[in-house]
């Protein structure tokens, strides 16, 4: 696809392009999360400024098989197969991702903030543990000198921050229903001001989020999604 020619697929439309998806997010909340925030606090107490090297925080990512905030659906085979491509990335440590949104494609590395170092899956849900890349101004003294200090400087402050994925693909309206087709493609995923709107998660001390069941009252998309799976199903064998 041609750089020039890239749009982003905005809510509620069909087209090929770019697609943004803020579904993920890190919240100190998150299993791990809040423990590690406490014993950061307790040591800033004891002494001068400190900041772990590295600095992991686990997060939620992006799920499959359920409508999301820009009405759209990725399907489990898709999103499945683009986060296996994934994992070469990671094991290169090349999976990193840029503080804000970017209009393209391409990975700006002067705003890089993160590197996802793990992914895994939680039912529908995709989950992983985050490096926030610091300066060692920043782990010595708390100066902030780049985008990687600027995130974590939010963590530690205790503020929520998002995880937005960033892909290229197609999207295509099925009986009504937004579906994101094969030919998608994930780039990484990006820190960005708003967290998932989806509040359908909560929490255990010593859990990754889990689920709530979706609402009984959709309207009967519940039901239409099902049978789009059987559909698809059924056209694969």
């Amino acid at each position: 696809m041609d750089k020039k020619e890239l749009v982003e697929i905005k809510k509620g439309q069909t087209g090929t392009g770019l697609l943004i998806e803020n579904d993920g997010y890190i919240s100190l909340e998150l299993a791990g999360n809040k423990k590690l925030f406490e014993d950061i606090n307790t040591a800033r107490k004891e002494g001068d400024f400190y900041c772990p090297h590295p600095l992991i925080f686990n997060a939620v990512l992006q799920r499959y098989g359920a409508e999301n905030a820009n009405g759209r659906i990725y399907p489990e085979a898709i999103l499945k197969r683009e986060v296996d491509k994934y994992q070469e990335k990671i094991r290169e440590r090349r999976a990193i991702a840029e503080l804000n949104h970017p209009s393209e494609s391409t990975i700006d590395l002067s705003r890089v903030a993160i590197n996802i170092v793990e992914t895994w899956w939680q039912g529908n849900t995709l989950c992983g543990k985050v490096e926030i890349i610091t300066s060692p101004g920043f782990r010595k003294y708390g100066i902030i000198s780049c985008e990687g200090d600027q995130t974590a400087n939010l963590l530690l402050e205790g503020i929520k921050i998002g995880l937005s994925s960033r892909g290229l693909g197609s999207v295509t309206s099925r009986m009504g229903v937004l579906m994101v087709e094969d030919d998608y493609e994930l780039v990484g995923f990006d820190v960005v001001s708003d967290p998932s709107t989806h509040n359908a998660w909560f929490v255990k001390e010593d859990e990754i989020p889990q689920q709530y069941l979706e609402s009984k009252n959709d309207n009967g998309k519940g039901k239409l999604l099902e049978n789009l799976k059987k559909f698809d199903k059924w056209l694969q064998n």
